[in-house]
């Protein structure tokens, strides 16, 4: 596997948006909590594009607001964090559309948008407000499309593109990127399809799983580039998981029973939890596992506890 960078640089999403507060008051605690990830030195912010909120954090009753819309918020509000969804799914948009919205976000934020997507899952809010669920060969085949319409539209003065679900005629995108192109980010870890999409298309992708699993996915995703003639080095890989960082070996073991309650077997790849010495050692066996970002969200935290988290992830 390709050499990485000698640390890990550090990204803050989050996962909800309301702490039991008033919906008046939600954008302000979401604010909060961007600004004390951007001065304690989180490198992106990421907020989720669905239209329900997820079912381990409280599902549909719970608020959830539209990704790029408050994206567009935090971009007025912030100066120098990268800003994307983690991830679009690719049902949600027409994805010349969808250009166009990350487009405007780059403008707004100066220079910052990252395009993360992916080919969707979460079938109980596509029900509900009617946007068509196809199996999944077809999203990833919509995906597929999507991603080559997108860099086009990022990258030429005018894109025309005839598929089987998405199509343009000379469409243009005006104003264009302000770095010329913007980055696009794949999520998910099927290894047939996705990561070679990956491979293909992204200039970054975000993957799941503990050390070990890292390091295999990323041997995936190297095999696919060697397969289509890509250098790998030029895929900046990232993964997303929840980040408790505990003041003693109590609370670290009681955190640990807690996330094991909720995920089971799969806690370790979802959640680094312990002590400072402990979360320090995994991040760097994630790092050796090939990890060049690694996200972090804190479904507990306010925005002191993601201003401690930020400053003891930038001292590693």
């Amino acid at each position: 596997m390709t050499a990485r960078s000698t640390r890990p640089t550090f990204g803050f999403q989050l996962p909800n948006f309301t702490y039991g507060t008033p919906d008046a008051q939600l954008f302000e605690g979401v604010l909060a909590r961007v600004r004390a990830a951007e001065s304690s030195g989180f490198e992106s912010v990421w907020v989720m594009d669905h239209f329900y909120q997820l079912p381990a954090l409280g599902g549909a009753t719970q608020p959830m607001l539209e990704g790029y819309t408050l994206l567009g918020a935090l971009a007025a509000s912030t100066s120098r964090v990268q800003l994307g969804t983690l991830v679009t799914g690719v049902t949600y948009r027409n994805p010349a559309l969808l250009a166009k919205e990350v487009t405007t976000l780059d403008v707004i934020s100066g220079g910052r948008a990252i395009l993360g997507i992916g080919a969707a899952w979460h079938d109980e809010e596509h029900i509900g407000l009617g946007v068509d669920f196809p199996p999944a060969k077809e999203r990833l085949d919509r995906l597929e499309e999507a991603l080559q319409i997108c860099r086009s539209m990022f990258t030429q003065e005018t894109s025309s593109f005839d598929g089987r679900y998405y199509r343009t005629n000379d469409a243009r995108n005006v104003p264009a990127p302000l770095r010329g192109d913007i980055p696009i980010m794949v999520g998910g870890s099927g290894e047939k399809r996705t990561l070679k999409l990956v491979a293909k298309y992204a200039d970054m992708c975000n993957i799941h799983g503990g050390p070990a699993e890292v390091r295999r996915l990323n041997g995936v995703i190297d095999a696919h580039c060697e397969t289509v003639g890509r250098d790998p080095a030029q895929i900046r890989r990232t993964r997303l998981a929840s980040l408790f960082v505990c003041d003693n070996d109590a609370q670290a073991d009681e955190m640990r029973a807690f996330t094991r309650s909720i995920a089971g077997d799969e806690a370790e790849d979802r959640f680094d939890v312990g002590v400072e010495s402990e979360v320090a050692d995994k991040i760097g066996a994630l790092h050796d596992g090939g990890l060049d970002t690694l996200i972090y969200n804190m479904p507990l935290g306010d925005a002191d506890a993601v201003e401690r988290a930020g400053k003891f992830l930038q001292s590693l």
